[in-house]
């Protein structure tokens, strides 16, 4: 009797733990879901981040030497900050880094020296067009993670919103150096901008 009893609540226990099996099955796919979107956004951003910087080296090997340098030089060493931080969330989430790191590296210095031997204010243009795609980009992961879980992500959601403002910034310092006066400003900044936004989606996958 006392093993017939034993059978019946261990059979009695069985429906309970394949319940909880199956519950847990929601937590695990927000979880996996959650992963994927995290690795997508800190993969993204570090190649974009990467690209900024070569873009103001570019600049800076160009124009370094004359009166714009110095401007170029500030936001540049923003840019290195933004890059040092994304370097260190890469291992702190275990996100897989692009796969065309060597080519953002080159695409990003063609870009910044090559608008800058059209002149300062193509390098401008350049800037502008850049920094309002990424603005955008930012403003774009900062409400995805306040629809997940605001609390989860405050650290990067930190982040982004600084970085977000430091590119801001760099736009309007575009537009107050003459940006608009670039040889074919509107063309110029639209095929950058094409260009730029191909560049994060391939970013997000590769």
């Amino acid at each position: 009797m006392p093993m017939a009893r034993q059978s019946m609540l261990l059979w009695m226990a069985r429906p309970a733990r394949q319940t909880c099996r199956t519950m847990s099955t929601t937590p695990a796919g927000v979880d996996v879901r959650r992963r994927a979107m995290l690795d997508r956004i800190i993969r993204v951003d570090h190649a974009g981040e990467l690209a900024a910087d070569r873009i103001y080296a570019g600049q800076m090997a160009v124009l370094g030497k004359t009166a714009t340098g110095p401007v170029i030089k500030e936001m540049w060493e923003q840019e290195k900050k933004h890059l040092a931080k994304f370097e260190s969330l890469l291992p702190q989430y275990r996100a897989r880094p692009s796969a065309l790191i060597p080519f953002w590296n080159i695409a990003g210095f063609a870009l910044g020296a090559g608008t800058a031997l059209l002149g300062k204010q193509a390098a401008m243009a350049c800037t502008v067009a850049v920094e309002e795609i990424i603005g955008d980009h930012y403003n774009s992961q900062i409400r995805e993670l306040l629809e997940d879980n605001p609390e989860l992500h405050k650290e990067l959601l930190e982040t982004i919103r600084e970085f977000r403002d430091d590119e801001l910034g760099h736009l309007e310092t575009g537009m107050q150096n003459e940006a608009e006066q670039a040889p074919f400003y509107k063309t110029l900044t639209e095929v950058i901008k094409i260009g730029c936004r191909g560049a994060v989606w391939v970013a997000e996958r590769v």
